[in-house]
């Protein structure tokens, strides 16, 4: 059955408590999820700079052609970076963490923005002082090791990652992950409610009979509520007892008579 827009309004106010329970379940599991079983994940950033290459009388000469070459340099240097030539120097320096290579890849993420000679380095981990410590040695080392790697030294840091009083999280936010749950819930929620009364094909309206039977309706018995049921049971008897002290004062009159 087709339905139009205020009966779409109607339906979703007529099952709204369907609506609601579905939103509220599944609201409540994830933030229960979001809380208890999942941990937040901290992030912590270093920048680098490809620089050009002195030339052999020790003066820098800024052209286009140098900067292009060091550009072209920042993507086989965001390859080095993880690689074990670099990953595992860090993880000689910190023993303690049992981190394996390729685990330690996945902590590491380098990015670049287009045409510059910057590139962005982060750690990702459970505890932010974690992901400082890790991003600040794959910087250290990377910078130590490209001289060996690539035979120049054309790196600088730019920063490292600074200590922060109150870090934010970057993953598993339990408050973004409820009012995605929440948003996600009450589509999928009105979707079914929609769904269910398009497939059910029962006849409850005068527009259902129309539609069914393709003739016009004549003449139609509202709907009888229990309550209504009982004011009239209490009127008819009104009525009746007013009807036989009616019948008795006339009978009364007519003896008398």
């Amino acid at each position: 059955m087709e339905l139009e827009l205020r009966e779409y309004v109607q339906l979703i106010l007529r099952r709204w408590w369907i609506i609601a329970t579905v939103v509220a379940l599944v609201t409540l599991s994830t933030g229960i999820v979001s809380y208890v079983f999942l941990k937040p994940v901290y992030a912590a950033n270093a920048k680098i700079i490809v620089n050009k290459l002195n030339d052999n009388s020790g003066v820098q000469i800024i052209d286009s052609s140098t900067i292009n070459a060091s550009i072209l340099l920042v993507n086989t240097y965001k390859e080095i970076v993880k690689t074990p030539a670099i990953l595992e120097k860090v993880l000689a320096r910190f023993p303690e963490s049992k981190l394996t290579i390729e685990e330690l890849a996945k902590k590491i993420s380098v990015n670049s923005t287009n045409d510059t000679q910057v590139i962005t380095l982060a750690a990702s981990d459970e505890s932010f002082a974690e992901a400082q410590r890790l991003v600040n040695a794959v910087v250290d080392v990377f910078k130590q090791e490209i001289p060996t790697i690539m035979n120049v030294d054309n790196v600088n840091i730019l920063y490292k990652a600074m200590e922060q009083s109150n870090p934010r999280p970057v993953k598993n936010i339990p408050e973004f992950n409820i009012a995605i749950s929440f948003l996600v819930s009450l589509i999928i929620a009105i979707g079914l409610v929609i769904l269910w009364e398009y497939l059910n094909e029962t006849i409850r309206t005068e527009k259902d009979v129309e539609l069914f039977l393709e003739v016009p309706m004549l003449a139609a018995v509202s709907k009888i509520r229990s309550k209504d049921l009982k004011v009239n049971r209490r009127q008819m008897s009104q009525i009746s007892l007013g009807e036989a002290v009616n019948v008795n004062v006339a009978q009364t009159e007519a003896r008398s008579r």
